[in-house]
């Protein structure tokens, strides 16, 4: 299990540029051209990438991934596929990981309907941008399958399958460039225990994931989401502080998203934390910075005091 890491107009003068007036006998340009002309190559580069991905919608969701067969054809050839196979002594579904991992199966693979299920609801279909990642998908597929599995898929979502796609399944269609599977326990494993809180103490992080995995219910769509659901598997310091507080006899009653007074040219999201003390009701907020510009969410700033404006 990968540890979750803690780890970022021009104006011009009418006379001309800086100015001065054009040349005698040279043809002036329109002011208007003048305005809408890039200032430099870079600055034209720049303009088109973020026209771009602002018209992108990205997705960064939390759920379970499982296959589905599309058509009857499908199904009656995965059946074939599996009588050729051993599986003898195995279950529906080890059997089914086994035949789908073999090689010469690849193109049931590809023939298969990928659904990503939020809190038991179909959400997405995932199709893969490159079909090299199609082992992604067969990893997504564990021979025993464990309630508290996790698959977190980063993407762009497209247009909603038409009913043909998926046996009549009408849901958004997400193109992925990365899956990640894991499992609550190991997740919880890999946070990185807080100084001088006893291990009993710190156990009890594992329900306060579930509390905050429940309040992070979501499709993963929206900036505010993408950033949460970011800091719910890649960042460890919530966890240690949440199991911090804890030990201090503190519960976790908010949890807050909102966008940052630094977002610019760039989309940058606060997410807050707020911790009560169960005797003096004396509530304690911590927050950090997430950019959701692109694709890929990162941290800005780490995990620090908030106080409100």
């Amino acid at each position: 299990m990968e540890p979750v890491d803690g780890k970022e107009p021009v104006t011009i003068a009418s006379g001309g540029a800086n100015g001065v007036p054009p040349a005698a006998g040279s043809a002036a340009r329109p002011e208007s051209d003048i305005a809408a002309a890039p200032s430099c190559p870079a600055c034209a580069t720049a303009e088109a990438g973020s026209a771009q991905a602002a018209t992108l919608h990205y997705v960064y969701a939390i759920g379970r991934i499982e296959p589905r067969f599309p058509r009857p054809s499908v199904e009656k050839e995965f059946a074939q596929a599996t009588g050729r196979a051993e599986t003898s002594g195995l279950t529906d579904r080890q059997a089914v990981q086994k035949v789908l991992s073999q090689r010469q199966n690849r193109y049931l693979v590809r023939q298969l309907c990928w659904v990503m299920t939020i809190e038991g609801l179909e959400t997405y279909i995932l199709v893969p941008r490159d079909p090299a990642d199609l082992d992604l998908l067969i990893e997504a597929v564990r021979a025993i399958p464990n309630p508290a599995d996790l698959d977190v898929v980063t993407g762009v979502q497209g247009p909603v399958a038409p009913p043909e796609m998926c046996n009549g399944l009408m849901v958004p269609i997400v193109a992925f460039d990365q899956i990640y599977s894991c499992d609550r326990e190991s997740l919880i494993k890999a946070i990185p225990k807080p100084e001088k809180t006893p291990a009993k103490e710190f156990a009890a992080a594992e329900e306060l994931f579930d509390r905050i995995m429940q309040m992070a219910d979501n499709a993963g769509a929206t900036d505010e989401h993408r950033a949460l659901n970011y800091c719910a598997v890649r960042y460890a310091a919530i966890y240690a502080k949440a199991g911090e507080c804890f030990g201090v006899n503190c519960s976790l009653t908010g949890l807050d998203v909102q966008p940052s007074s630094l977002s610019g040219l760039r989309k940058i999201m606060e997410v807050i934390f707020s911790f009560t003390n169960r005797n003096t009701d004396v509530t304690e907020k911590f927050f950090c910075r997430v950019d959701v510009t692109e694709e890929f969410p990162f941290l800005v700033t780490k995990l620090s005091p908030y106080y409100d404006r």
